[in-house]
């Protein structure tokens, strides 16, 4: 036989003994599960790739109900123990301090942990841990703590508190958590909204984007990923911080950037024991999961014992459908999108009820180890509802406790290697590992050279940045900033780099060093002068973002091209707005003045109403009167569209307690009796003489809603501000609908009846046909089908139909972000949009909720 034939039968084989097990895996749900050996367990999983190999790393009782792990550069195994979660099915003891950190120790080197010391225990519900000079941060329930082994012993001496109020509210399910060292050497977390650095000996924390639920990670370039448990993987498309520069500007998109729309999932057994199992919809015919719902840890691979076509891929664990989703990463421009690596089955999945997959981690031999809580009960008391309690009764999940494995995963053709690292490792060793294929590596050697602060190792970096590999580049770039080395010609080799996330980092850090050093702006200015129009979209990107520190010519001139090659998108959008701090004034009168930007065009619509509204929220009179003229100056016909944007931004600045009305210094001429608008300003002027308040007139005129029907100011600009980013591409400024994209929004059933009608649309998206307002519109008049916005947060998804229900000259009820959470909640399991007919003929209880 053939060595293809021999591959051929293998596939066969395999794939004749997974649909064997698949067959075999359904169970009775009023059945026990009992747990299995880890040998027995082993023997339950199916993974997609023939050559690839999982292997025990560690199990019960050497750890306990592991929630997370890190390697040390000698390979030792850190592992986080949540054993107080879940005594019982209440809850019972959940806050007693039996948590701990165990340190384990493979002493043959077979790759199998042979003992663990205790690090530190009497923790409550510990939940993250990074290594760092001198010992580790430790998460435990709320507060973060410095925890140092000041003898080397694996043994913890003392104890520092960082952060009190670090895992917020203290629910298991919704705290803080990741403590992840991100390439720009700050910590990130997920579900909180500060990140943690060292400077000068002391820890700081400083606040940033709100990230995900559980588990955090980041690709090459340093963009960060996360996800919710019912959306599995979100990241940011800009870096950290950047689109907050301007405090006059709310962005609405490029952080928090839902990747993919997929939720189906594909177990290889029945999943009875999961807390909605009583919602029709959430199993199929044999029981199983049809959707996510505990969707945690995403892990980028960037390591070297799987095959080279897993780089840069995303893996997701479902511990509530025992299994392990593979997300391959495609990137245009500067934006990203992920699609499940096969069309039938899961990377990982297990025929084993206690199989927990609840979080990942890369290792020093290049692998991926998966950190199998293994406990039946994985939902906190808090949430439990009546059918979980009774099934997992039923099916003695409750019992045993404290077990757990650590698995690896790597190729059976790829040799993995040994770190190459040691919490001793010389400078020199160090740089020279900065630039290893594995991520891992790459990521701890940075750290130990930062913690060392060996200035020496300056000229060799520097080197690094100008003849290195990319890799090595962009690590060798954010050590010498870790370093505090503010010499920016160390940086500016970088700005002539093949690679563009290289010039982009290098392009970052520059930026920010321009605070220090003023001259450095003018060599920024030169820079973008001479290479926007070749630079590749990331790079031009970040000139976008640097464009606020140089000229106003240079900074406009090029956030015009930008917006002209990619202004239909709002990520684009923003970008530009961040970059405008003070300037907005100067940039609407800049772009006015352009030719092809007095011809009407959507997109020009929607950025003409963010700057007004920037301008707005930043609350000049001078600059407030300006736009007040404007909206009074002689335009073409064909110009109207300007005035109305104007308008429209004005009325949905950001109201706050201490400023719920639109100042000027005097009234103004446009809000005189004499003075006649054009019809479609009309309207927008005198919504807009309720909130202008000037000296003489009553200042207790609050901000009304802009509708007949009463509406929350903030919800309202909430709505509109998502709806012109989300929407309005397909269905118009004005919810006109747009040929060959979508219907009307105005006088739609959909909008005006039933909300939850709108709702299940909103998330689950619809298939054409479709009739409005005594229309039918179909294909080709409209596209085949809406997508669904389920990645968006019930806040957002709430103001947005509340916005469209009161916009127009509707007046319809509000949508409340429990109606949406309501309708999540009992759609689960619509994994297809909804089709006309189908809404046309659901009747569904909103009362019951």
């Amino acid at each position: 036989m053939t060595k293809n034939e021999n591959i051929r039968s293998s596939i066969v084989l395999r794939m004749f003994l997974y649909l064997f097990i698949v067959f075999l895996a359904g169970c009775d749900p009023t059945k026990p599960s009992d747990p299995l050996t880890p040998f027995e367990e082993l023997d339950s999983f199916v993974l997609a790739d023939a050559d690839l190999s999982i292997q025990l790393v560690a199990a019960e009782p050497l750890i306990q109900d592991p929630v997370t792990i890190t390697f040390d550069g000698a390979g030792r195994l850190w592992v986080v123990e949540m054993r107080g979660f879940m005594p019982d099915l209440d809850g019972n003891g959940e806050e007693d301090k039996i948590g701990r950190i165990s340190v384990l120790f493979d002493d043959d080197g077979d790759g199998k942990m042979d003992r663990s010391t205790i690090f530190q225990d009497s923790l409550v519900l510990p939940r993250a841990i990074a290594l760092v000079k001198g010992g580790a941060l430790i998460a435990e329930n709320i507060p973060l703590w410095y925890v140092e082994d000041t003898d080397g012993d694996f043994k913890a001496d003392r104890k520092t508190l960082i952060d009190s109020t670090y895992g917020g509210q203290g629910m298991p399910e919704h705290s803080a958590n990741g403590l992840w060292m991100g390439l720009d050497n700050w910590y990130y977390n997920a579900k909180s909204k500060y990140r943690y650095k060292k400077k000068n000996n002391q820890w700081v924390r400083q606040e940033t984007e709100f990230r995900g639920q559980w588990g955090i990670s980041h690709d090459n370039a340093g963009r960060l990923f996360y996800n919710y448990n019912w959306s599995q993987l979100h990241g940011d498309l800009v870096p950290p911080g950047a689109l907050h520069a301007n405090k006059n500007h709310i962005p609405s998109s490029g952080i928090d950037y839902g990747l993919t729309l997929e939720r189906n999932i594909f177990p290889i057994r029945s999943n009875p024991a999961v807390n909605r199992g009583y919602v029709p919809g959430t199993f199929d015919g044999n029981g199983r999961l049809l959707e996510f719902t505990a969707a945690c840890s995403p892990l980028v691979f960037r390591g070297t014992a799987l095959p080279k076509n897993y780089l840069d891929d995303i893996f997701v664990c479902e511990p509530a459908a025992n299994l392990i989703r593979r997300n391959i990463i495609s990137e245009d421009g500067f934006m990203l999108s992920a699609k499940g690596a096969y069309k039938d089955r899961e990377f990982l999945a297990s025929t084993d009820e206690r199989f927990r997959p609840v979080s990942l981690a890369s290792g020093p031999d290049g692998a991926i180890y998966v950190v199998d809580m293994y406990k039946g009960i994985i939902q906190d008391g808090t949430y439990m509802t009546p059918y979980l309690r009774e099934v997992s009764l039923e099916r003695n999940l409750d019992k045993p406790i404290h077990m757990g494995r650590i698995w690896r995963i790597a190729s059976k053709s790829r040799k993995s290697k040994k770190s190459a690292i040691t919490n001793n490792e010389n400078t020199s060793g160090l740089l020279t590992l900065l630039s290893d294929q594995n991520g891992w590596t790459r990521d701890f050697a940075q750290r130990l050279l930062v913690e060392k602060q060996d200035l020496s190792a300056v000229p060799d970096l520097e080197k690094i940045v100008s003849q290195g590999n990319p890799l090595g580049q962009l690590h060798a770039l954010w050590t010498l900033e870790g370093l505090g080395h503010a010499d920016p010609n160390a940086y500016k080799d970088a700005l002539r780099a093949t690679d563009p996330k290289v010039v982009q980092t290098a392009l970052r850090i520059l930026t920010a060093m321009v605070s220090d050093n003023p001259g450095l702006a003018l060599e920024i200015e030169r820079f973008i002068n001479e290479n926007y129009e070749q630079a590749k979209p990331i790079v031009k990107m970040q000139m976008v973002l640097a464009s606020g520190v140089i000229s106003s010519k240079t900074a406009f001139a090029c956030q015009q091209k930008f917006l002209d090659q990619f202004g239909q998108n709002p990520v684009a959008r923003d970008v530009v707005m961040s970059s405008l701090e003070n300037r907005e004034m100067d940039m609407l009168n800049y772009l006015l003045g352009q030719k092809n930007w007095k011809t009407y065009d959507q997109n020009k619509e929607i950025f003409l109403e963010m700057l007004a509204t920037s301008i707005a929220n930043k609350g000049a009179h001078m600059e407030l009167e300006q736009l007040m003229a404007l909206l009074m100056s002689k335009m073409d016909s064909s110009q109207i569209w300007i005035k109305t944007a104007v308008a429209n931004g004005i009325l949905n600045f950001n109201t706050t307690e201490d400023r719920e009305s639109i100042a000027v210094s005097k009234k103004p001429s446009i809000f005189d009796n004499s003075y006649t608008a054009e019809a479609l300003l009309t309207p927008l002027l005198q919504k807009l003489e309720k909130i202008t308040v000037w000296p003489g007139k009553r200042r207790d005129v609050a901000k009304e809603g802009l509708s007949s029907h009463k509406v929350a100011p903030k919800v309202y600009s909430l709505g509109r501000q998502k709806f012109l980013n989300l929407c309005a591409s397909c269905h118009g400024t004005r919810g006109e609908g747009i040929k060959r994209f979508a219907p009307p929004l105005k006088n739609s059933e959909y909008v005006k009846g039933e909300q939850y009608k709108l709702i299940m649309i909103l998330l689950h998206g619809l298939e054409g046909p479709i009739t409005v307002n005594g229309k039918k519109y179909d294909i080709p008049d409209i596209l085949p089908s809406m997508p669904s916005f389920s990645t968006l947060q019930n806040d957002d998804i709430s103001a947005i139909a509340t916005y469209i229900r009161n916009s127009w000259g509707h007046a319809q009820s509000n949508v409340t972000s429990h109606d949406v959470g309501y309708i999540r909640f009992h759609t689960q399991g619509k994994i297809q949009p909804w089709k006309s007919i189908e809404l046309d003929t659901l009747v569904f209880d909103m009362e019951r909720k």
